[in-house]
């Protein structure tokens, strides 16, 4: 069927003019997404302070029985798209070492207790997105940027590296 304006041919360039700037080098970066979730409790103390210094400084968050949050984790990888696969990275393989690294760890835990992470470091949120990264850096491609976002509450966020 033929349509006005438009015409097809069987024996087509393998590699159409438009893809030619995709195949040639540098080609540009985009950035791919992951967005997670998880609950976590946690105490924000220093045990070097008493509890009222701790009460001055955290407020609630230094509550002693904890409280807690439901954390959304947004992590963000760049680079320049494969050229067989045209991703960046494989978003199944994203969410699979998010799910293990992060996931499996932190969800439905006391930060504090049930980790061994922030048993000797205040589990602020810094410190978290910190831990975060860390664990993820060390299974994504070194040629990959990697950026974690980690909102504590809808108003709160922190961005690691900054």
């Amino acid at each position: 069927m033929k349509h006005p304006g438009f015409s097809w041919s069987i024996s087509a360039p393998r590699d159409p003019e438009f893809l030619a700037p995709l195949k040639r080098k540098p080609v540009k970066k985009v950035a791919v997404f992951r967005k997670e979730h998880f609950n976590a409790a946690h105490r924000l103390f220093n045990p070097a302070w008493d509890d009222r210094k701790n009460a001055e400084v955290f407020g609630k968050c230094s509550n002693p029985h904890y409280h807690g949050h439901n954390y959304e984790l947004v992590v963000k990888v760049t680079g320049v798209p494969d050229p067989d696969t045209g991703y960046v990275m494989d978003m199944k393989v994203l969410s699979t070492i998010t799910a293990e690294e992060v996931l499996a760890r932190f969800d439905h835990k006391n930060l504090n207790l049930d980790t061994e992470y922030f048993r000797h470091l205040n589990p602020t949120a810094e410190h978290i997105a910190i831990v975060i990264y860390d664990l993820l850096r060390a299974r994504i491609d070194k040629d990959l940027e990697l950026k974690v976002r980690l909102y504590e509450t809808e108003r709160n966020f922190v961005e690691y590296p900054a």
